[in-house]
């Protein structure tokens, strides 16, 4: 079985493939995927895998012991389909822990006759990463929305400007220390080595949306089992986060409850007859359930069924119309609102989304950057965020390779032989990896 190679190599005529590997930690699921890009810049999806999650809880693990399971099986079953033994995964970080709050930031730079470059960018951005935060908690992301320069507000790229001060309007991030420490522990005792961790909401964008939908502003609704996750994009910018409670589980719950029937039984309505409109649903159709040691089958009537899920799920909706309202982004976006995770594949969703809301929806398919074969191998907005965890992988492997690049040119202008390879920093997850080095180094020592 081949070995995945994270660690670029950097031949004479230029920079070999990558082959990457995402791991996305769910509620309901845990799934793997490996891939890898073809001649046209297309990710090719090589092996999936899947895994029922019994030790996660709304995007928190919960029981480490059945996590680690979970992952081994997931990860298995990838290898097995791909033929690539999995070393090192990007892993997806979601849950009701993440925060988000808007910051502005400043610095004065020495001279004004330097231009402006990417690493007085990093500084400003390193800052940001030093805020006072709840005990507990820590900043994990940072994305600069827009930049100031001597006053001259609105610049998306300052880079190669003549300025003093630079200003800038940030979005950050924050996680609980102890549920970031959790996954990379799972991982870890899994065989696995985390290469970064990345928000699930930015992930899932990367696989379903278009640049259109970036530039002209776009909310994204990403329904997992345990939780529902908002993004809002403009200008190519991610603008607001936020993360429901509530997901795919409670409606599950309250079949159980309103039926009176197994947890099992409940998840199997929902998924083979429910529907998320009541009104969309035919009258007097039944169906029988199974009854429990020799007790007579249960009569569901699938308009009740309905009823029940619609309830839960136009209370879901009007928080997530509350978040899109409050962020101030409601009039911008432009193209509307894209569903996808496992909860929007409910019939009749994206009409209700629309009814509640008044924005045009649609199911958002993991196959906005997928080659052909891959698909019609991909055709489930269940694996959104798992393949967006492979494209973020991609995105810093690419950035990685153009250092590289410019590292063997370097070198070979200069007649030295150019190293194997050198350390990058991740524009988005830079403050992540560096929390993944000091844990391993930490482990090493201990």
């Amino acid at each position: 079985m081949e070995d995945i190679i994270n660690d670029t190599e950097v031949q004479k005529s230029g920079i070999k493939s990558e082959i990457v590997a995402g791991l996305d930690i769910g509620t309901t699921k845990i799934t793997a995927i490996v891939g890898k890009k073809d001649q046209y810049g297309k990710l090719e999806i090589l092996g999936t895998g899947k895994a029922i999650s019994n030790g996660v809880s709304r995007g928190v693990v919960a029981n480490i012991d059945k996590t680690v399971e979970s992952i081994n099986i997931a990860v298995e079953q990838a290898q097995k389909e791909s033929g690539i033994r999995i070393q090192e995964v990007y892993v997806g970080i979601a849950g009701q822990h993440i925060k988000s709050l808007q910051h502005r930031g400043e610095m004065v730079r020495d001279d004004i006759d330097e231009e402006i470059t990417k690493s007085d960018l990093d500084k400003l951005d390193e800052n940001m990463f030093k805020l006072v935060t709840i005990p507990g908690e820590e900043v994990i992301h940072v994305i600069p929305q827009e930049y100031t320069v001597d006053g001259e507000d609105f610049i998306h790229d300052p880079k190669g400007m003549a300025g003093v001060k630079i200003e800038a309007n940030f979005h950050i991030i924050t996680a609980k220390s102890a549920a970031v420490k959790n996954i990379i522990r799972c991982v870890t005792k899994a065989g696995l080595k985390p290469k970064d961790l990345i928000l699930e909401p930015f992930a899932s964008s990367a696989a379903v949306l278009d640049s259109d939908e970036l530039r002209e502003g776009v909310c994204l609704v990403d329904i997992g089992g345990g939780t529902t996750d908002i993004a809002i994009f403009l200008d190519g910018i991610i603008r607001h986060t936020a993360v429901i409670p509530f997901g795919g589980n409670v409606i599950t719950k309250d079949i159980k409850q309103g039926i009176q029937i197994l947890e099992k039984q409940a998840e199997m309505l929902k998924v083979k007859f429910g529907s998320a409109m009541s009104s969309s649903t035919k009258e007097n159709v039944i169906v029988s359930i199974p009854g429990l040691r020799g007790k007579d089958p249960k009569e569901v009537s699938v308009k009740n069924l309905s009823a029940v899920i619609e309830s839960r799920m136009k209370e879901i909706i009007d928080l997530v119309n509350y978040q899109i309202k409050t962020s101030g982004f409601f009039d911008k976006i432009m193209t509307g609102i894209v569903l996808t995770g496992g909860g929007s594949q409910l019939r009749s969703l994206p009409q209700l989304f629309s009814y509640i809301t008044g924005k045009e929806v649609r199911i958002g398919l993991p196959n906005e950057h997928l080659g052909k074969d891959s698909k019609d191998l991909i055709k489930s907005p269940i694996y959104s965020t798992g393949v967006g965890l492979v494209q973020k992988g991609f995105e810093d492997v690419d950035w990685k390779n153009v250092i590289e690049k410019k590292v063997f040119e370097s070198a070979q202008d200069d007649g030295e032989e150019p190293p194997i390879s050198s350390k990058s920093k991740s524009g988005i997850g830079g403050k992540l990896k560096e929390m993944l080095e000091n844990w391993f180094s930490d482990e090493e020592i201990n």
